[in-house]
């Protein structure tokens, strides 16, 4: 099969281009100022822009075991409708992925049912390090650590059982950082002063600054003495920027960040319309720390944007503050909220496929993808710059059927998604066939 896309703006390695690319089954196998081969389809790309596809390295598509929330099938057809072909689940579902029976258990669901390509952490515990030592870094893309709890405890707390973790394996280590100790004392001085009632705007004093700095701070120092390669979950604050180096390239860092979407949209002064809503864990903190995280984005001590995408029901997010779990679906609309950070000014078309697409595949060093590469898998997404839309109830594809961007108007959109060379997506339509494949990792 050959797909020829001519006439486009290639967006890759920093640079922007005019160009046509021919893509030969799963693999891209052209690009040039103009190809006139023969090809099965040829889509026009004029006046569109042609990026790599969006490698979310942070979702939670809840199955098995949470699949009232959303499933790998539906989470992963809303991720395609939106640019992202590749995702990494986090080993949270029920049962969490903490043996290689469960994870494996995790990949052979995806097998029939993901859309996009795919990979699945594998989970520490305070007592699995025999399991999590058996994690073949080949075909899994690292270990996840809670090192605060969040939705599905699997706090990781014994100091002893982390050194044993970060001294022992070669694998990139993932952590969500925030100190149990802060945030139980955060929520019963609240909890003294409300009862049950605790505000939702109290969310971001409660899992405080300090709370994230403790846990990232302590992590660093651990990855430092122990050697590990370490990479940080949604950055939250200012002051956790500072951790984190700029003067090397990424292929050399061993220690790096992540900021999610949430964190460089909203702050605290949004609880006030959205509620529960935007309750994420890290919390979504002040116009300051929103501000730091984009500096620390654009000068490259953040290396990578991702959603950590996590639906609840609706009726879930209706409850009291103590009882609205945290997290929000993100996934389908990740690339149109960066894009629009590009039309005002804030970022360029370059930076955005850098963090989006190129450090995913360098930090998790993903094999052949990632990049508009000869001989790399044509995971590709072509977008239109000059569309206005609104996120509505009827275009939201997440199971959940919600989204805290409900409302918002955005300025391009998504008009096709190519997995391993298969056109998956087209102005709104969804082919229902699934080319999703298993990541693999170069050792």
């Amino acid at each position: 099969m050959k797909i020829l896309i001519k006439n486009t703006q290639i967006v890759n390695e920093g640079k922007i281009f005019s160009g046509d690319i021919l893509i030969e089954n799963d693999l891209i196998s052209k690009i040039d100022s103009l190809i006139s081969e023969e090809a099965d389809q040829i889509i026009d790309g004029s006046g569109k822009y042609l990026l790599p596809g969006v490698i979310d390295d942070q979702v939670h598509f809840r199955e098995p075991g949470l699949t009232h929330k959303g499933e790998i099938e539906t989470e992963s057809r809303a991720a395609i409708a939106g640019g992202t072909t590749s995702f990494i689940d986090q080993p949270n579902t029920v049962p969490n992925a903490v043996t290689q029976e469960l994870l494996a258990d995790k990949y052979e669901i995806a097998a029939q049912k993901a859309y996009a390509n795919y990979g699945f952490m594998m989970g520490g515990t305070n007592d699995n390090l025999e399991e999590v030592l058996k994690t073949n870094p080949r075909n899994v893309p690292g270990i996840k650590l809670f090192l605060g709890s969040s939705t599905g405890n699997m706090l990781v707390d014994n100091p002893e059982t982390l050194e044993n973790i970060f001294s022992n394996t070669k694998m990139l280590i993932a952590v969500h950082c925030e100190d149990e100790a802060t945030i139980k004392a955060n929520t019963q001085k609240y909890m003294d002063e409300y009862g049950e009632d605790i505000p939702v705007k109290f969310h971001h004093l409660i899992r405080s600054e300090e709370a994230c700095y403790k846990s990232s701070s302590k992590a660093i120092e651990l990855a430092k003495k122990t050697g590990a390669r370490l990479h940080v979950f949604h950055l939250s604050t200012a002051k956790e920027t500072e951790l984190f180096r700029n003067d090397i390239p990424l292929k050399d860092k061993k220690i790096t960040a992540e900021v999610c979407v949430h964190h460089l949209t909203f702050t605290n002064e949004d609880y006030e319309t959205k509620g529960g809503l935007i309750k994420w864990n890290p919390a979504v903190k002040t116009q300051k720390d929103k501000d730091g995280l984009w500096e620390a984005l654009l000068d490259d001590r953040i290396d990578v944007i991702a959603t950590d995408h996590a639906p609840h029901t609706w009726e879930e997010k209706q409850n009291t503050y103590l009882k609205c779990p945290s997290g929000a679906p993100l996934v389908q609309h990740s690339l149109v909220v960066m894009l629009e950070n590009y039309k005002n000014g804030k970022i360029s078309l370059e930076k955005i496929v850098e963090k989006m697409a190129h450090n995913p595949a360098i930090l998790f060093r993903v094999e052949k993808r990632g990049f508009v590469r000869e001989g790399y898998k044509a995971d590709l997404v072509l977008v239109d710059l000059n569309e206005n839309w609104t996120v509505e109830k009827e275009n939201i594809l997440y199971k959940c059927g919600w989204s805290p961007l409900e409302g918002m108007n955005f300025h391009s959109k998504v008009t096709h998604t190519f997995v391993n060379g298969n056109l998956v997506y087209e102005n709104g339509k969804i082919n229902e066939q699934k080319f999703g494949e298993r990541l693999l990792f170069e050792v």
